[in-house]
């Protein structure tokens, strides 16, 4: 188990980017769009004005940019979802019919470079269990349930279920996983307490407690997924074909979004991973909404996505990117926080829903990347012409900063301007 960053202790080496803190890169996406009607800013700074869908962000403006008018060019003109989604952190080209290729995206060039740094490469997560078949545009299901591509004919397989995804980060393997993690590293925690300063035992208690309470969470989910699986054989079904709760993930879909986005923190603040993609809603989406009262699934909802109903479900996801990066910001690393030395991107698929319009992308970034990323700003392009538009220019921008240097990503040469 990692420790967070504690001033009593040489800070985490980077030797990579000089800076004596690692640099993190996170995505969520939510599919479908938003309310074109209330997704909107302007300003910098201070007088920074945010529209009703981006008001949770509002205790954190000063850290974040919201992006308009950038697009995917590959992704114009090819048909509707899934086509729209296959290369959206790429850019690259998509092939229809039986055998899929994307191009590799964003996060794994990135997990490329500097995973081998870390005990995990990245970690990629999702909320929805992903589809099978293929769409009435002859493109694979696949390009709509899977952001994250580890090669062009690839895409990393989305762990959907809480309890595997801690598994994964503490190594919880066999009889370890009926044994708390701060069970194990209990007598190595007490000896290190003797040895730091009393702000950094407070620290200390304040992260293992921060720990056992999504350890506890967790250990709740294990059982329900343990559950399903039986419940599942005596079917004789696949558990990932039945609906939730009986699937085995949380009945309450808010308590699985702030888990996963719980998970990506204790990862980031303790070095895990660098890395982290999140799919809380894909392309095509089935998730209902009970608890926002909208009666109909998230893309039958899109198809009015200037309605109200589709307001809360826009507003709730991007409430959730709000949440990680305020459980982010709340973790000291040096003069700053984690959220400081991180670079988080939330992004969907198009614009307006019901028009299956990607001409532009909704796009916020949260975190100052190390002091490499300004942030507090407004930076529209929606004017700037197709040449100085493109996401791609965003992502060789963002690699940059993570130390990856390239000549051309997906579709772009040039950096992205005013970043």
């Amino acid at each position: 188990m990692a420790l967070p960053w504690l001033e009593s202790l040489p800070a985490f080496a980077d030797t990579t980017s000089g800076s004596p803190f690692p640099k993190r890169f996170a995505v969520l996406f939510m599919g479908n769009g938003v309310n074109e009607d209330h997704w909107g800013s302007e300003g910098s700074g201070a007088g920074m004005t945010l529209s009703k869908t981006l008001s949770p962000l509002e205790p954190l403006k000063g850290k974040v940019n919201v992006i308009h008018g950038l697009f995917n060019k590959m992704a114009m003109g090819q048909g509707i979802h899934p086509a729209q989604t296959g290369s959206l952190l790429s850019g690259a080209h998509i092939q229809k019919g039986a055998i899929i290729k994307a191009g590799i995206s964003i996060d794994q060039v990135i997990a490329n470079h500097v995973g081998q740094d870390t005990a995990q490469s990245s970690i990629v997560l999702a909320c929805e269990q992903p589809m099978t078949g293929y769409h009435e545009s002859n493109f694979s299901l696949a390009y709509s349930s899977h952001i994250s591509w580890q090669t062009p004919d690839s895409p990393v397989p989305n762990e959907v279920y809480p309890s595997l995804a801690w598994d994964s980060l503490f190594e919880n393997r066999g009889s370890l996983r009926n044994i708390s993690i701060l069970d194990r590293v209990m007598e190595d925690a007490t000896a290190l307490s003797r040895q730091i300063s009393s702000d950094d035992k407070s620290k200390l208690d304040e992260y293992f407690t921060s720990v056992r309470a999504v350890e506890k969470r967790v250990d709740g989910m294990r059982k329900n997924k343990d559950q399903a699986k039986d419940l599942a054989k005596q079917k004789n079904r696949p558990v990932f074909s039945m609906d939730r709760p009986a699937n085995g993930l949380p009945e309450d879909f808010r308590e699985h979004t702030r888990l996963m986005c719980d998970i990506i923190a204790i990862a980031f603040q303790t070095d895990k991973t660098r890395i982290a993609s999140l799919l809380l809603a894909r392309d095509l989406s089935a998730l209902y909404y009970p608890f926002l009262e909208v009666r109909e699934g998230h893309h039958s909802a899109s198809h009015n996505n200037n309605s109200d109903g589709y307001e809360r479900i826009s507003r709730f996801h991007l409430s959730q990117f709000a949440y990680l990066a305020s459980k982010l910001d709340s973790m000291p690393e040096g003069d700053g926080t984690v959220l400081d030395h991180s670079c988080l991107m939330f992004l969907s698929n198009m614009w307006i829903g019901r028009k299956h319009d990607n001409s532009r992308l909704p796009l916020v970034l949260a975190g100052g990347l190390g002091g490499t990323l300004q942030t507090g700003r407004t930076l529209d392009y929606t004017q700037a012409g197709e040449e100085n538009r493109r996401i791609c220019s965003l992502y060789l921008s963002i690699m940059d900063r993570m130390g990856v240097k390239a000549d051309k990503f997906g579709d772009a040469e040039a950096r992205l301007e005013r970043l």
